[in-house]
């Protein structure tokens, strides 16, 4: 379907003052404060978990050292998506001297709707991140807490029973955080950096985060998590986040969300011989997803 003059009588009319409802601003690109985003150049990308090795044992003396196997646990795979659209004017649209606003204007729609769905698609992985639907490579959830090891351990990047964000609840985390272990259940030195929260968690975080005392209490005692410095990277609104209590923890875990670019955006123009019809597209391909899941921490909310 092309956009006809039908669609348009209002702009064929002199004296129009005003066009409105495509210039609202947008917010930034949010992935980017979340998704690690890395090139590819294959159809799609996998990534692989490797298990080190266990403690050492003490040896007795004249006895044979004890031998330790390493191994490959599981794998990630990151299967790319094409996004496109488009739109197309009539030739008599474009005859009717109407070419010049309606490219200026719908490439920009364009744009804004391209960079909207690709917000969309990204902040899906956290919004399902606690789906068994969805499922990484070990098996579970992003956020689950029973995330298996070689070893026989389990961690646990959600709490037992889910939290509204408060100052236990970060207390809470960032203990179940420093109990992380690696496939050998030896001790990971995991810390919080980020805190992602929804709109409605907005003034929650800022209190937390920048208070001088304790939150909500009388007690004269000193903001714990301010002055150890439990998020460094301070907090970030996720306005594309569906669960309104639901927050997360981006730790410094490496290879945990990301965004593989198997095409950056393009946008082409091309008139179709048949029709007359001037044709406007966008295509762009990449994938979201997540490898290790201690790269995040999460809860749906209380």
């Amino acid at each position: 379907m092309a956009i006809s003059r039908a669609q348009l009588q209002k702009e064929l009319v002199p004296g129009l003052n005003a066009l409105f409802g495509l210039t609202y601003k947008q917010y930034p690109e949010e992935h980017k404060m979340v998704f690690e985003t890395v090139t590819s150049d294959r159809a799609w990308e996998e990534e692989l978990k490797l298990s080190g090795f266990g403690l050492a044992s003490t040896k007795s003396e004249g006895a044979a050292i004890t031998y330790d196997n390493a191994q490959e646990v599981w794998s990630a795979r990151y299967t790319h998506e094409t996004i496109a659209l488009g739109f197309a004017v009539t030739e008599e649209a474009i005859e009717d001297n109407l070419y010049d606003s309606l490219s200026a204007r719908y490439t920009k729609a364009l744009a804004k709707s391209m960079a909207e769905t690709k917000q969309i698609k990204a902040f899906s992985v956290l919004n399902n991140a606690f789906s068994s639907s969805y499922l990484g490579g070990d098996a579970k959830a992003l956020c689950a807490t029973d995330h298996p090891t070689v070893g026989g351990a389990t961690n646990a990047n959600r709490p037992t029973t889910d939290v509204d964000l408060n100052e236990t609840a970060v207390e809470n985390m960032w203990i179940q955080i420093a109990g992380w272990v690696d496939e050998r259940n030896l001790k990971i030195a995991a810390k919080p950096q980020k805190l992602i929260c929804t709109v409605n968690d907005a003034f929650t975080a800022e209190r937390l985060l920048k208070a001088t005392g304790r939150v909500a209490t009388a007690d004269n005692d000193i903001a714990a998590m301010v002055s150890m410095g439990v998020f460094p990277q301070g907090y970030m609104i996720g306005h594309y986040l569906t669960d309104t209590d639901a927050w997360f923890v981006k730790t410094d875990v490496p290879d945990g969300l990301k965004h593989f670019v198997r095409a950056p955006i393009k946008t082409a123009t091309e008139g179709d011989f048949d029709t007359g019809n001037f044709k406007y597209k966008s295509r762009e391909r990449y994938s979201f997803g997540w490898t290790d899941p201690l790269n995040i921490w999460g809860t749906t909310g209380a």
